[in-house]
């Protein structure tokens, strides 16, 4: 009788996790949309909330060290602020370097408002250096149809002006 229940615990135990290994099938989905960083004029979705006052130097990217920003920056399906919105970008983003090379520390959400990614969102901390021409930062995690994302996305630049940033995104997302 002991080596049936045995049996039988270590066979519960094998269909178990089959079972789950099923149930988590890994998906791939790339995903391609811009970002609108709009720092300036009367409606910007990018704000400073905190910065260096104290810096006496002639070098502009040691004076920006230290400031952070808050963004709701509009998601759009083509470069054109026109085009279909399809979310937001949520988060903040700080001078991260303090010599030669412009650099963020990004942590963003990226969430759907519209299609079939509605509702669903993606986050990603990492460093930008946002003068390289392709910038890879990663995924960290995600929600609903991109619950326990990871992968990374390729920023690049589209058009800069002094008051907005147009970045186009590859997001390439591991999910379940």
């Amino acid at each position: 009788m002991m080596a049936f229940a045995s049996k039988l615990l270590v066979f519960v135990a094998f269909s178990l996790a089959v079972h789950n290994t099923v149930a988590l099938k890994q998906k791939t989905t790339r995903i391609q949309f811009y970002m609108h960083d709009i720092v300036g004029g009367p409606q910007p979705t990018a704000v400073r909330v905190a910065g260096r006052s104290n810096f006496t130097g002639q070098d502009s990217i040691a004076a920006m060290f230290g400031s952070i920003s808050v963004m709701d920056n509009p998601l759009t399906a083509t470069p054109s602020m026109n085009s279909t919105l399809v979310g937001r970008a949520q988060g903040i983003y700080a001078m991260s370097s303090q010599e030669k090379e412009l650099s963020l520390l990004m942590t963003l959400t990226y969430a759907f408002t519209t299609g079939p990614y509605n509702g669903s969102t993606f986050s990603v901390v990492g460093r930008n250096p946002v003068m390289k021409e392709v910038r890879e930062m990663p995924v960290v995690g995600g929600t609903g149809k991109f619950r326990l994302a990871c992968g990374y996305c390729l920023a690049r630049t589209y058009s800069m002006t002094q008051i907005e940033a147009i970045i186009g995104y590859n997001v390439t997302l591991l999910h379940y």
